[in-house]
């Protein structure tokens, strides 16, 4: 007697992968047109790897998600799996997986697989690959290999921990990477290969109270901080700085960070892409040592979108932010405090 097949739902945002119209500099530009159930319909390959059902939940350029559609998009999922669904796919544009992955790996609890995938080539060119890219996503999502991995994304046949991956280039299909660890497994001829675990987290943060607004900023030559000091004025709840290098600002920068961590939480992180922040190397004025001994929040290895998630969260569940940053850092890679 064969097994029935796993239960996965495909979740729609929208993006490249679901955006059809006139491309081409001559034309008008493709939108997102096409719900879940067109997408699943498009790949025949598909009903041999799970039992699908589709919800279209969204239909916009993934720019326009925000973090209450992200809290209602984990509401919906952590629904779907306690009415036994097995994994859950998640189809949306490229330009914010790395944000929307990482709210969800937070955001939902238990150890079945929830898969972000996308497309970099739309529909109407030549060899897109969202077709290629849901069928992976989905033969992860069915795997019993990738359960407790929490949110995974997978594009071009690699599988990355929500917590590492980056987009790393405007166009190309390779474009998405974990410089710091590398994918976690690949898919080859249909089966997920698991090569790497990262510790499990428990999931099912916050999501109930609205998301303040937090601000992201980079640092850069010859910045003098005027934008620092702008920011409780303007409303926002938080900072998420990306300095340079392992944890460094002009130093002209460190009085209003200083002035403004004395309020309002501020996060280090680094516009580098890859590695954590540092703690105790540089003591010069605006270095890490400097910055920290004056009230700012190590980001660890997050890069600042996922920083400025993990800080709002933290805020909507009135948790002191410097707490649940060491806590977070601790539980998903043992690079907290000791």
């Amino acid at each position: 007697m064969t097994a029935p097949l796993p239960r996965v739902i495909v979740f729609s945002l929208g993006g490249t992968i679901a955006s059809t119209g006139d491309a081409g500099p001559a034309a008008g530009g493709v939108v997102p047109r096409l719900g879940a159930a067109e997408l699943v319909g498009a790949v025949p390959q598909l009903r041999d790897a799970a039992e699908l059902e589709t919800v279209a939940f969204r239909q916009v350029a993934s720019g326009d998600l925000t973090p209450a559609d992200l809290a209602e998009l984990a509401r919906a999922i952590t629904g779907r799996f306690d009415g036994g669904a097995d994994g859950v796919v998640v189809t949306q544009g490229t330009d914010t997986i790395e944000e929307t992955s990482f709210a969800l790996d937070l955001l939902v609890p238990g150890p079945r697989p929830v898969v972000v995938t996308g497309a970099m080539r739309n529909p109407t060119l030549a060899g897109p690959d969202g077709p290629a890219n849901l069928l992976a996503a989905v033969q992860v999502a069915a795997s019993p290999a990738a359960a407790g991995l929490g949110t995974v994304v997978v594009l071009n046949e690699e599988i990355h921990a929500a917590r590492f991956v980056r987009k790393t280039h405007t166009s190309s299909p390779a474009t998405f990477g974990s410089p710091t660890v590398g994918p976690v497994g690949w898919v080859v001829e249909g089966r997920p290969r698991i090569a790497l675990r990262p510790p499990v987290l428990n999931g099912g943060r916050a999501g109930a109270g609205a998301v303040p607004p937090v601000a992201l900023l980079t640092a850069s030559l010859g910045d003098d901080g005027r934008l620092v000091g702008e920011l409780e004025r303007l409303g926002y709840a938080g900072l998420v700085l990306e300095a340079l290098g392992g944890g460094h600002v002009p130093g002209p920068v460190v009085p209003a960070l200083a002035d403004l961590a004395a309020r309002l939480p501020v996060v280090l992180a680094s516009r580098t892409g890859g590695g954590e922040v540092l703690r105790e190397t540089y003591g010069f004025p605006g270095s890490e040592r400097d910055l920290l001994a004056r009230g700012l929040i190590p980001a660890g290895f997050l890069d600042g979108p996922k920083a400025r998630i993990l800080l709002g969260l933290l805020l909507a569940d009135g948790t002191d932010p410097a707490a649940g940053f060491a806590a977070y850092l601790d539980a998903a890679c043992g690079v907290g405090p000791a």
